[in-house]
């Protein structure tokens, strides 16, 4: 089992890094969060979830070692697949995932491509009593802040912005008020971006 590969990262796309280590290349499956953090570095660390199929052998990669045991957990629930799990990490950050399913918010779940409604209960169902929130994740703000800067971002989207530019940004703005109307924050971020 291979935990982790530390190497000189050759190519970044949003869907999967190639890091070289000892002559060898390992392509990695990453989500957008992994993505973001890995954007301009050259030497990097990637933790390592190793999917083996009978016609594949698919390495999946993380930043660190929380957004790792999400995926694990995820992918233990009944329905919910490799592919599915990192989508789910790509369209929802980690510390707010944690909350989303201890809440048992499966409106917000639900709104990930490729979860239906019975997937999300299912899934809160199985993981509430097994996912403990970070500290980071006590600090996000309510409901409101999050729809504003979701709102924000589908805007910035739009306009052909890249997802994890536009993510870094407006979490900025929003951390530093996070209150922020969402015109004003479309308006902050491109003067950023």
């Amino acid at each position: 089992m291979i935990e982790y590969i530390k190497g000189t990262l050759v190519s970044l796309t949003p869907t999967d890094a190639v890091i070289e280590t000892s002559g060898i290349g390992y392509r990695l499956e990453i989500s957008l969060t992994t993505y973001a953090s890995l954007e301009g570095k050259s030497d990097v660390k990637l933790l390592v979830h190793e999917v083996i199929r009978e016609d594949a052998h698919i390495l999946f990669g993380f930043i660190d070692e929380r957004e790792r045991d999400l995926f694990r957990h995820l992918i233990g629930v009944s329905g919910v697949g490799a592919n599915t799990a990192r989508i789910i990490l790509s369209s929802i950050p980690v510390a707010e995932l944690e909350i989303v399913i201890t809440s048992g918010d499966h409106a917000r779940l639900k709104n990930v491509k490729g979860i239906g409604i019975k997937t999300a209960q299912r899934i809160i169902v199985d993981l509430k009593d097994k996912i403990k929130p970070g500290e980071a994740a006590l600090l996000i703000q309510p409901s409101v802040t999050n729809e504003s800067f979701e709102e924000a971002l589908a805007a910035l989207l739009m306009l052909g912005f890249p997802r994890p530019q536009s993510q870094k940004v407006l979490k900025k703005l929003f951390d530093a008020e996070p209150s922020m109307k969402v015109e004003t924050a479309i308006k902050k971020a491109l003067s950023m971006l």
